[in-house]
């Protein structure tokens, strides 16, 4: 099993920034790949970003030039940093976490999945 905390997530004007955070724990692999994904209401879950372990990135072509995907493979951590918000971008944003090291846009292929944390922009 594999345990995902998000932190970072709030309220901020449009035009602002946040940085998200994604920390893994348990019975990790050797090397796998982790992602972003959001979902605003009414709405079905879409696909952010997911990064490798060797640091390759895919990220939504929407989404390009704001958002960046990151990690800190010795702390387990995965991080999302949102430049540029607007409402558009209030969401609920999830961690996911995939044994297999090979990012994917794909929500059944990843195994696990962080409980979400809330993003606000006011306009």
């Amino acid at each position: 099993q594999v345990q995902l905390v998000e932190s970072g997530g709030g309220l901020v004007q449009a035009g602002g920034s946040l940085r998200l955070s994604c920390a893994a724990s348990g019975s990790t692999p050797n090397r796998y790949a982790m992602g972003w994904f959001r979902q605003a209401p009414g709405k079905e879950r879409e696909f952010v970003a997911s990064i490798n372990w060797s640091g390759g990135t895919y990220l939504a072509s929407s989404l390009k030039g704001r958002f960046t995907i990151s990690r800190d493979n010795a702390k387990k951590t995965v991080y999302l940093q949102m430049n540029s918000l607007n409402a558009e971008d209030t969401a609920v944003y999830y961690c996911a976490f995939r044994r297999t090291d090979g990012v994917t846009p794909s929500t059944s292929l990843y195994d696990y999945w962080g409980q979400g944390t809330q993003v606000t922009v006011s306009s």
